[in-house]
């Protein structure tokens, strides 16, 4: 029953707040999305509060190895190394084919396993925040296990051709003989990274070939911008300048292209990041939420292309990364000394400075020591709107900004955005902060029944503030058609996050 009373000495209503049970067919799709942007970056935000179980058939293996050389943070983070492959099979060992291979502008198969992408992910307890720092492939680093110095991309190849000959003698062959050696070229990358780095790996995650072209053909296409049109032949890179949307064989090309960029594997390591936070956005967004086509398709993608260690348990790792949001996931690359370095014999690498490293690593890692003032306004956010998982997006961007987490719910359709605030005497100051930052256009009105201290944010279908699809600083959203626009281009040499789109290079 609709509550239609009024309150006393006022003309105001009360909006209805009905309590939100979400269906078993949402629930099994918020387990699949949640799982997908733990995998693709989930360095975003995640705001469901029942996590029950994950769906089987993830590839794992068995490469966080204990007594490593450096001790665990007492803090409670999560160090997570993701890894994208150079690799002509699947998760399972299994051959891509010559067709999917021609389309990925692959290249022939030269024997080695070398990774394309490495990205250390930094993520302190209570998951309200993460750091994806890059490492640029042609890093002039020692490997792990005795291998002398290389590039940092071979680590992997350096430990799984160690371990070739031993196996081959147990009998192993084909798909298992992958399977297996590629788990020993994992541990050798993982400790490459820690001695690098300084920092314990407590998760791991890879990726191959294929799975850039099957995740974002799945969710239809990830917006990316660049500054200038090009034209590249070698990674089949043909792209026109300005916004635009990739997915499959374009996506891969997105990412790989070396020849050709101003900075070469510096800006390579930026249309990464710019990608990567597209995806994460475009993953998470209510199009996606609410199309069970699209998740299926997203689940097969992952199972096919994805492996994990066998102790993550993601969906402990899904529910501490609720407060994460958009803007609090920032990506950064590992300082340079050389950009363009002679080496005695793997031709030209990137120098690094491992001291440096490890005290950039430090800077951005660290646990805070002082703890924070208790925040001075709490605030409630329900949506009135059609579009699912607005108000948690809309409340991590309020507690990213210093506000106190309170509820959140659906209430009633309404179609103006509302704060109300109690009678305490910087009630009303309290509430205009709260719609200032909520955007233009937002009504303010007393509720003499709150608390002093204590604001509710009522989302109407005009809301187009913080954790609007599309939403960015200083704008609001606008049409094309019945789909919202993505969020305006920021200039590439701002950091970059996965709220809003960056062009680069």
């Amino acid at each position: 029953m609709l509550d239609n009373r009024y309150r006393h000495g006022s003309s105001y209503r009360r909006p209805y707040r009905r309590p939100y049970r979400p269906s078993n067919g949402l629930r099994n799709a918020k387990i699949a999305v949640a799982l997908a942007s733990t995998l693709t970056l989930v360095l975003t935000w995640f705001g469901w509060t029942q996590l029950q179980q994950i769906n089987s058939g993830l590839t794992t293996a068995d490469v966080i190895e204990s007594g490593t050389s450096t001790e665990s943070p007492a803090d409670g983070s999560e160090d997570i190394l993701l890894v994208g492959m150079d690799s002509r099979t699947d998760a399972q060992g299994n051959p891509l084919s010559p067709d999917l291979l021609a389309q990925l502008h692959a290249g022939g198969d030269d024997g080695e396993s070398n990774t394309d992408t490495m990205i250390l992910v930094h993520i302190p307890n209570g998951g309200n925040r993460a750091t994806a720092i890059s490492i640029p492939r042609d890093s002039y680093v020692d490997i792990a296990g005795g291998h002398g110095t290389h590039k940092i991309n071979s680590a992997f190849a350096w430990g799984k051709n160690a371990v070739l000959p031993s196996l081959r003698q147990q009998g192993l062959s084909g798909a298992q003989l992958d399977v297996q050696s590629n788990q020993e070229g994992a541990k050798t990358a993982i400790r490459t990274v820690q001695d690098l780095t300084g920092v314990t790996i407590d998760h791991y995650a890879q990726i191959n070939l294929a799975g850039f072209y099957d995740i974002t053909q799945a969710i239809g296409g990830v917006q990316v911008c660049l500054k200038n049109a090009v034209d590249d032949t070698f990674s089949g890179a043909h792209f026109q300048a300005g916004e635009q949307s990739v997915s499959g064989a374009a996506a891969l090309s997105f990412v790989r292209q070396r020849h050709g960029l101003p900075e070469g594997d510096l800006d390579r390591i930026r249309r990464q990041q710019a990608f990567m936070a597209g995806m994460a956005q475009k993953v998470l967004s209510a199009g996606t939420l609410a199309d069970p086509d699209k998740l299926a398709a997203l689940a097969d993608a992952i199972k096919k292309s994805v492996v994990l260690d066998q102790g993550w348990n993601l969906v402990s790792f899904a529910q501490q990364l609720r407060g994460l949001t958009g803007g609090s996931t920032q990506f950064s690359t590992i300082p340079i000394k050389n950009i363009s370095y002679q080496t005695p014999e793997d031709g030209d690498a990137v120098q690094v400075d491992p001291f440096r490293v490890q005290d950039f690593v430090r800077s951005l890692t660290a646990p805070t020591t002082t703890t924070p003032a208790p925040p001075a306004i709490t605030v409630d956010v329900f949506n009135g709107t059609s579009t699912v998982g607005l108000a948690a997006r809309t409340m991590s961007q309020l507690v990213s900004k210093g506000y106190g987490q309170g509820e959140t719910s659906n209430t009633m359709a309404r179609t103006s955005t509302l704060v109300t605030y109690g009678s305490g005497p910087h009630a009303q100051a309290d509430a205009q902060k709260v719609a200032h930052d909520l955007g233009d256009g937002v009504t303010v009105s007393q509720e003499p029944s709150l608390a002093d201290g204590h604001v509710e944010v009522y989302l109407g279908s005009d809301y187009r503030g913080p954790g609007a699809q599309g939403w960015a600083a200083g704008g609001g959203l606008s049409l094309n058609g019945a789909a919202l626009k993505a969020a305006p281009t920021t200039n590439s040499d701002a950091p970059i996050t996965a709220d809003g789109v960056t062009c680069v290079n």
